[in-house]
């Protein structure tokens, strides 16, 4: 269905928003949310549920990344131990 262009997506850009898969592969967004139920329960991609804010604004979504991936460390200085 749409779990290949879905996959691909990720494996090129890493950890994404549902909405920004939705976005970028041009995927309705109810379907995105249907096939990452899908891969999850395949175990394909790891997820979990966030809440941004854009200007005070909550914004609900799913974090999503390809399983066994580990997001690289974040850019700037690092507190000291």
């Amino acid at each position: 269905m749409f779990a290949t262009p879905i996959l691909q997506y990720l494996r090129k850009n890493g950890q994404q928003l549902d909405r920004e898969i939705a976005a970028a592969t041009g995927i309705p967004l109810p379907k995105v949310r249907t096939s990452l139920t899908d891969l999850a329960a395949r175990g394909e991609i790891s997820r979990c549920n966030v809440i941004r804010f854009n200007d005070g604004k909550a914004i609900e979504g799913t974090l999503c990344r390809i399983s066994g991936t580990i997001p690289p460390k974040a850019p700037g200085r690092k507190p000291s131990t």
